[in-house]
């Protein structure tokens, strides 16, 4: 039979606006609902009708492809159709809870009890030169694992858990009104669909024992305070066969007693006496890899600056590393000797 004009199965006008398509599929949805059609065949067919022209009709892309070329168009495309009232219910479930003010659960399901474990976050302090040359180091990590006598079903050897009597298995008990249902957690197993009745001794019903384990971390060079790292699966074990969770380390770096980092740039202080600042020198600068020699040229003020390119910190993302800014400082001796006075007093009559 051939399928009829999406657009009169929604009574609407071929420029109605997705408000207006909107409006009127929830019309028809209110209508049909099977829940205010029990064994109702036509209204099961109009309702999978109505949800298949808004599938179309709401999505521009679908909508502009059913204009052009009408239902031959849509052959070979992903949506091929909706093949069950929970089909349905799980494509539009935000849209029901726009109509009806709740999620609507649709059908009964059975409730898949595999949870993803929690991530871990670790602390950790390292020094100044860790962070800017990278490092590699363990470190200890307290979490949970899969029980290992039971491999996680918190049931003891030999014995499986029991589906719940209250819910079914569904983790979820519904209370019906009208002609929609409002879903709360099983008090009876806590959303988990089922019961332990012989829990395992090792893990006393969780699935999950407690360890410390030794993780390997690289810190590659660059990073600073507040940077973070992610181990992926090092966090707690899942439930029931789900994933494991991921490890997050947070760094503190340390102060340096000579260097002051900013951004990518290193910033220190070297002093000088002033004969030196005067007549100029060459002065031994600590690097991050050694020491470099500074040429001091003749006449440098206080507070000149010198800048060593690429002796910085290595860029996290990306090549190459910042620059070593270097600012001196003239220091005037305290006490002089009397030949040093003279000879002072002997400039200051030349000057």
């Amino acid at each position: 039979m051939a399928k009829r004009c999406y657009y009169e199965i929604l009574g609407v006008e071929k420029a109605a606006t997705e408000e207006t398509i909107k409006k009127n599929y929830r019309k028809l949805a209110m209508l049909y609902h099977p829940d205010r059609n029990p064994d109702n065949r036509e209204a099961e067919d109009k309702f999978k009708e109505a949800a298949e022209a808004y599938e179309i009709l709401s999505d521009p892309a679908k909508r502009q492809r059913y204009d052009r070329f009408g239902h031959e168009g849509l052959k070979g495309s992903d949506f091929q159709g909706f093949s069950s009232f929970d089909d349905i219910f799980s494509n539009f479930n935000d849209i029901f809870s726009d109509f009806f003010g709740t999620r609507h659960q649709g059908r009964s399901r059975t409730r898949t009890s595999a949870r993803p474990g929690a991530d871990l976050r670790y602390d950790l302090t390292i020094s100044f030169m860790d962070a800017a040359m990278g490092v590699a180091m363990d470190i200890d990590v307290a979490k949970n694992i899969t029980c290992q006598e039971c491999s996680g079903t918190g049931s003891e050897p030999g014995k499986k858990p029991i589906i719940c009597s209250r819910c079914n298995g569904r983790g979820q008990v519904l209370q019906s009104q009208g002609f929609f249902s409002i879903s709360s957690t099983c008090p009876q197993c806590h959303g988990h669909g089922q019961m332990i009745t012989h829990p395992c001794p090792s893990c006393r019903g969780s699935g999950r024992t407690k360890i410390t384990k030794t993780v390997n971390l690289k810190i590659p060079a660059g990073v600073e305070t507040g940077s973070r790292l992610r181990l992926r699966s090092e966090g707690e074990a899942g439930e029931n066969g789900g994933p494991n969770g991921d490890l997050y380390v947070f760094l503190d770096v340390e102060p340096h007693e000579f260097f002051d980092r900013q951004d990518d740039n290193l910033y220190c202080q070297i002093s000088i006496s002033f004969t030196q600042a005067a007549l100029g020198t060459k002065v031994e600068i600590p690097t991050l890899t050694g020491s470099e020699k500074l040429k001091i040229p003749k006449g440098t003020q206080p507070g000149a600056i010198f800048r060593l390119k690429g002796k910085g910190i290595s860029h996290l993302r990306g090549a190459g590393r910042g620059d070593q800014i270097i600012e001196t400082v003239v220091t005037i001796p305290k006490d002089l000797t009397k030949r040093q006075e003279e000879l002072l007093n002997e400039f200051a009559s030349l000057e």
